[in-house]
């Protein structure tokens, strides 16, 4: 089950089949995409936010497999303003993502924290995996910021095409230092 989450800023919500047309609306700006992995199709088609929570999203949940939610600011909590997910498959843990907009501001740092936080103490997994395009700064800050540490380099094919990746790491030992404050 996926729970409800809270940051000082932000409503973390469980995906819903309703939050399909709004993300379709929101989703397909080339500053959000064109750091995700290439199996997210560009141009973005009409009907593949719905196809892809309802498809995907929505049974993976059900299975206990993956953790998805939507963000939300608490000063206009009916807006999605990004989404975040946590997941089982070995080496990809997470991914998130935020409109433009609302970049720049801690946000989605907050909610890492929260999802890392679920991950790790009400989960119980060793260890939180995150690759990402090594171009993708907004993305290193945050595993920066969030007591991550780079473990390994690699070759992605993201949307914006065959760039160099990175695969960033964090233990729960690590993890609960770094909530105490001695990282």
């Amino acid at each position: 089950m996926t729970p409800a989450l809270e940051t000082p800023r932000l409503f973390l919500r469980p995906l819903a089949l309703e939050d399909a047309e709004p993300i379709q609306a929101l989703f397909p700006q080339w500053e959000i995409v064109r750091y995700l992995n290439a199996i997210v199709p560009w141009p973005f088609p009409e009907g593949a936010a719905l196809g892809h929570i309802r498809d995907h999203a929505l049974p993976a949940m059900e299975c206990g497999d993956e953790w998805h939610w939507t963000l939300r600011g608490k000063d206009a909590p009916h807006q999605i303003i990004g989404r975040i997910h946590l997941s089982r498959s070995a080496g990809n843990n997470r991914g998130f993502w935020i409109v433009p907009e609302c970049g720049g501001q801690g946000l989605m740092t907050e909610a890492v924290i929260a999802v890392t936080d679920f991950w790790f103490d009400v989960l119980g997994f060793p260890v939180l995996r995150a690759p990402k395009a090594a171009a993708n700064i907004g993305s290193r800050r945050i595993s920066e910021k969030t007591g991550m540490r780079l473990v390994g380099v690699i070759e992605g094919d993201y949307v914006s095409g065959h760039l160099p990746g990175e695969i960033w790491e964090v233990t729960a030992e690590e993890w609960r230092d770094f909530r105490r404050g001695r990282v």
